[in-house]
């Protein structure tokens, strides 16, 4: 599995946690994920936990408040 493989992967499969926080940020995502690289060598993976952490809250929050097309959706 080469190095291409791997990032196709992950952006084909990503949680979109850092998309979805700069659009909430009005800043890009490029930006919001070089600071998390920065973040993680500094912080030695504890921002990975963060990350981890984000992605679950934004999945249960996209769970509980689904939108609903019309009234009968209930």
């Amino acid at each position: 599995m080469g190095v291409n493989s791997v990032r196709h992967f992950f952006e084909k499969h990503g949680f979109g946690v850092f998309s979805r926080f700069a659009d909430k940020l009005g800043m890009r995502a490029k930006n919001v994920r070089i600071f998390f690289i920065y973040i993680s060598f500094v912080t030695v993976g504890l921002s990975f936990g963060l990350y981890l952490t984000l992605a679950f809250l934004l999945k249960l929050k996209d769970m509980i408040y689904t939108k609903r097309s019309s009234v009968f959706d209930l």
